[in-house]
């Protein structure tokens, strides 16, 4: 395993010819979500893909198929700052949250895997590149030094949604029941009543659970 620091003053690029056939061996970095940022990491792997004399992957894991074009867009932005240094690099997606299975799917024996120290996985967040060391028999280097940005916009939008959207259903379930008020003998009532305490408690684990 290999541990580098990976925040550099500048970027500089050697002058290297197109003309060379792109090399076998290949750099995969791996790219967790489109809500991060790692272009600061980009001399790192350009100096790694130059080192080893390899090609670079940038290869992104996302949960959910409506991400995948930002994803891809933030691949397609990495791999043309690597390409401007005269690396060749490609990108790959893949859908779910096994990082194991998709680096699996297309790895070979001359791979070099790159992760970065801030990426977790696994239901106990245990450290990716400890993951990838007990599953995989290729070099693992792991990138330290960055911290993912994530972007506030679209988090703090959806907690606001869900805040809105439970205490709308507490609020609209108080009204119902404050016309309900059951008399002591008045079973109907007290049956609709439960009725409607256990539709507004399974509502709103629902509606809490469409935000995560």
């Amino acid at each position: 395993m290999t541990k580098l620091d990976s925040r550099p003053p500048f970027l500089t690029y050697p002058i290297a010819s197109h003309t060379d056939p792109p090399p076998d061996r290949r750099l995969i970095v791996l790219v967790p979500d489109a809500v991060s940022d790692y272009t600061p990491a980009i001399h790192r792997i350009w100096e790694l893909a130059n080192a080893l004399g390899s090609r670079v992957q940038f290869l992104g894991l996302c949960k959910d198929a409506v991400d995948e074009p930002s994803l891809r867009r933030q691949l397609v932005t990495l791999s043309a700052l690597a390409q401007s240094g005269n690396v060749p690099a490609e990108v790959r997606t893949e859908l779910g949250t096994d990082w194991v299975t998709a680096i699996k799917s297309d790895l070979k024996n001359s791979d070099t895997i790159v992760c970065f120290s801030e990426q977790y996985a696994g239901p106990s967040r245990m450290p990716l590149d400890q993951i990838l060391e007990s599953s995989l028999n290729v070099p693992v280097t792991i990138l330290s030094g960055l911290t993912p940005q994530e972007r506030s916009g679209p988090h703090w939008f959806k907690q606001t949604l869900a805040w809105t959207g439970s205490l709308a259903i507490i609020l609209g379930f108080f009204l119902l029941q404050i016309r309900i008020q059951p008399g002591t003998h008045d079973w109907a009532q007290m049956t609709l009543l439960l009725i409607s305490i256990i539709f507004e408690a399974a509502l709103l684990l629902f509606w809490n659970s469409l935000f995560g």
